[in-house]
């Protein structure tokens, strides 16, 4: 049976991740408290922060952000955008 949550981003009972991503008590969280399809929108909210940002992920530096944006996007006032940020258009 899947694992179900009631997801923090979408307000309702959802398909949760397969694992924590993360092994630590965050991770725990966001297994708890996040869908898949709530985490498949941070990971291109990620993706698009690592892009403006030209951030090294493999630096302590930028994953200590990206655990910050990662909190306020699930758990807080959500992620906040580039000033510079232009979105693709379509």
């Amino acid at each position: 049976m899947a694992h179900t949550v009631f997801c923090v981003r979408y307000k309702k009972e959802m398909e949760g991740l397969d694992e924590p991503p993360f092994d630590s008590e965050f991770g725990q969280k966001i297994y708890k408290n996040v869908s898949k399809a709530a985490w498949s929108e941070w990971v291109d909210r990620q993706k698009m922060l690592l892009n403006e940002y030209r951030l090294q992920p493999w630096t302590p530096q930028a994953q200590q952000f990206l655990v910050e944006q990662m909190d306020q996007f699930f758990f807080g006032e959500g992620s906040a955008l580039p000033q510079e940020y232009v979105p693709p258009s379509q």
